[in-house]
């Protein structure tokens, strides 16, 4: 089965996978003041990664939402993330109108180290906010620090994903890698987390994680693709456990500010050659799950 060189190949290959759509838990929405200045930073990338970034997809919030569709998302995240103090309250208020203003909308949240995270996170959580982002690169945190410990009690007594990069590529962070994460679960070790770009940087050591914890998760994000491969590829010696990895494995984008084609991630995927089972689980059975969308079966 070939897999899709464009956009508009992808049904009929999800028809060939006869999965009912994808579950990509890696899409970003976020408030237009703010996406512009995420794309001025990409424009910029040169300066920031040694490479261009040029955004695929610099669209209108309706166009995205329609193209979204159009691949067969059944259910669209709204992943955003602060980087500083004061942003996460804001933008999970921003979050909850989205999601009563886009019926396919999954209900996110997000969160930072302050006095008052507990009291928002609680309210999001309350609200009906689902999956969490955290970016720690960006916002120049450790995941391990004192001021988070309550809210992630409450985001593991209510089983709530958190999407969280805490991987050092593209570029590190003072707090990127494996260690604090695991000093987060060896806390608080129900916690459903998903690694981001499958950790990228420290592949080996976020694999390890999500073998030792019971609801650790990789997204895909940008893995194997031909851009990522330059500065990022996967080791050989690790694309056995990302085989065996195969119920912990999810879907992830970077939709809409990737360089490339939606398709070429599904297509990066299929050529790692891990055959059909998995690519169901990846693309569809697992994210469904996490998402909690209707369809998962």
């Amino acid at each position: 089965m070939n897999p899709p060189k464009s956009d508009g190949a992808i049904p009929d290959y999800l028809k060939r996978l006869e999965i009912p759509g994808l579950a990509d838990i890696h899409v970003h929405f976020l408030p237009e003041s703010m996406l512009a200045k995420v794309w001025d930073y990409f424009d910029s990338a040169d300066r920031h990664y040694g490479m261009r970034w040029p955004i695929h997809y610099r669209f209108s919030e309706e166009r995205r939402l329609e193209l979204c569709r159009s691949f067969g998302m059944k259910a669209i995240p709204a992943l955003s993330y602060p980087h500083k103090p004061g942003m996460a309250e804001w933008l999970n208020i921003w979050c909850a109108d989205f999601a009563k203003r886009v019926p396919d909308a999954v209900h996110c949240g997000t969160l930072y180290p302050e006095p008052d995270v507990e009291r928002y996170v609680r309210q999001a959580l309350g609200r009906g906010a689902w999956l969490f982002k955290m970016h720690v690169q960006v916002g120049k945190y450790a995941p391990d620090d004192d001021q988070l410990w309550p809210a992630w009690e409450l985001l593991e007594d209510a089983g709530a994903p958190v999407v969280i990069h805490a991987g050092s590529k593209p570029v590190p962070g003072e707090y990127t890698g494996s260690e604090r994460v695991r000093a987060v679960l060896d806390k608080h070790p129900r916690l459903t987390l998903v690694i981001a770009h499958l950790g990228m940087g420290e592949y080996d050591k976020f694999a390890d994680l999500a073998e030792e914890f019971e609801n650790v998760h990789l997204d895909t994000t940008m893995a194997g693709t031909d851009f990522t491969n330059s500065f990022a590829r996967l080791p050989d010696t690790y694309l056995w456990r990302l085989a065996e990895l195969g119920d912990k494995v999810v879907l992830g984008s970077d939709f809409p500010n990737i360089p490339y084609p939606y398709a070429h991630q599904l297509e990066a995927l299929d050529r790692l050659g891990f055959g059909d089972e998995w690519l169901r689980q990846v693309l569809w059975t697992n994210g469904a799950r996490l998402m909690r969308i209707g369809d998962a079966g």
